[in-house]
């Protein structure tokens, strides 16, 4: 008599369970779809999961079947999808920086990376911000100055889809590749300065001035100082035991969890997104290579199968595609697209053949870096919520990140076939550049 009453008593925690668990089943089922659908047709699997993401939002389910998708996912359901998606991307970027094989650096490959960021970024900023002045009276809020909307356009294309990135780059083996680590160091500057210009962005719209947002840069200078340089050190004890013994204790397992949640709470309240936080926690996890294959073994299936699909369902719930109608929006659009995909594909592309790359890898690094996935989606959604950028802005940034995700894969692909990739999957330490005297 008591359990049947304590289950039929209302009990809102029971009831939030009920209503957060069905959503989690939808999310994992969708996103286990398109993620195989994507593989079918040679897309990176992590795309057709961000897809689904989007498909779950109001730009299918929610058109079509409006009243089913306000009930799987009811306002009170959101907060949860969003602190899960917090942490699964958080941790899941604390694997990538841990996953980093600090041994296998080549002489200057941090000079290298810091080259191929500046390709990155900067070709792409101007690029956007020239486009941004021409499109300011079409596109921009009346409040929103020619400087702010120019700058916030060339901010969003100069990101790349660093989880993308380093997801796709896990998925083919090449994390560890001179390619590999070249791209993932240079997205995650470019990311980190495009966070900057945001922080920046933010500071002017609400009144502070662009000197308000120098507090958040100098702490993120500070906070990756005090991780890699005191924090790494007091964890190698830790890496040896693990190496010593083949498990992760208790002790351990505490420690791999905290830090990177710890590391990404600080940077948000600092002003940087979470992700940077797990980032620069997994660089100063102990560098061991045991250490690592144990790490990957315990988390990364959990955090990739069910954490990062809710990171990208939540996105999605948040991202609606407006129609874009008319001859000049359209014209617009190409206008943005095609400032977004030079500046960071040929940008990228003739700075890695300036530092000694084959023109094959250097076009391959170039495709990679032009995908710009979710992390766009993130920012402008930002600058939505802030009042910075309209919805048909937003829209477009939207389809600009889905067009340059999407080709991603094929264009590297087309860049570097399969037979030429397992060469650099085999050879995962200093390679000679041997195609860059053969394949001009």
């Amino acid at each position: 008599m008591f359990i049947l009453a304590h289950v039929t008593a209302p009990d809102a925690n029971l009831a939030l369970v009920l209503k957060v668990l069905p959503a989690l089943v939808v999310i994992l089922i969708t996103a286990a779809i398109c993620g195989r659908l994507a593989t079918m047709v040679m897309q990176p699997r992590v795309l057709g999961e961000m897809v689904a993401g989007v498909l779950l939002g109001p730009t299918l389910f929610g058109w079509l079947f409006p009243d089913a998708q306000a009930a799987l996912f009811p306002p009170e359901v959101r907060p949860i999808l969003y602190v899960l998606s917090t942490i699964g991307l958080t941790l899941y970027m604390f694997l990538v920086g841990a996953g980093l094989d600090h041994s296998a650096r080549t002489p200057g490959e941090v000079r290298k990376a810091s080259v191929l960021a500046a390709s990155g970024i900067v070709p792409s900023l101007l690029l956007g911000f020239g486009t941004g002045l021409l499109l300011h009276s079409l596109l921009s809020r009346p409040d929103v100055s020619p400087f702010q909307f120019a700058l916030f356009v060339g901010g969003a294309l100069s990101l790349t889809a660093f989880p993308m990135l380093a997801r796709i780059l896990y998925e083919r083996g090449l994390e560890n590749s001179p390619i590999g680590r070249l791209t993932l160091l240079a997205a995650s500057i470019d990311d980190a300065l495009a966070w900057c210009i945001l922080a920046v962005l933010s500071a002017m719209h609400i009144g502070t001035g662009a000197t308000g947002a120098l507090p958040t840069i100098g702490l993120t200078a500070v906070f990756a100082v005090v991780m890699l340089k005191f924090v790494a050190p007091l964890l190698r004890p830790m890496g040896r035991t693990v190496a010593r013994t083949g498990r992760l204790g208790s002790g351990a397992m505490y420690a791999v969890i905290l830090i990177p949640l710890a590391a990404g709470w600080v940077t948000d309240w600092i002003g940087v997104y979470s992700v940077f936080g797990g980032f620069v926690a997994g660089l100063a996890m102990p560098r061991d290579p045991k250490f690592r294959e144990i790490l990957h073994g315990r988390m990364m299936e959990v955090v990739s199968t069910l954490l990062l699909p809710t990171f990208f369902t939540f996105s999605g719930l948040n991202t609606q595609l407006g129609g874009i109608a008319g001859g000049g929006m359209l014209l617009a659009f190409g206008l943005i697209l095609l400032a977004g995909f030079c500046g960071k594909y040929f940008g990228c592309a003739t700075a890695m053949r300036g530092i000694g790359f084959s023109w094959r890898d250097s076009y391959a690094v170039g495709a990679l870096m032009n995908a710009r996935g979710l992390m766009i989606l993130i920012f402008i959604n930002i600058g939505l919520a802030q009042g910075m950028i309209t919805q048909e802005l937003f829209s477009m940034l939207v389809l600009v990140a889905v067009i340059t995700t999407a080709g991603a894969l094929p264009l590297y692909k087309l860049a570097l076939p399969d037979r030429l990739e397992r060469i650099r999957v085999a050879d995962q330490g200093p390679q000679e550049r041997v195609e860059a005297r053969s394949n001009p």
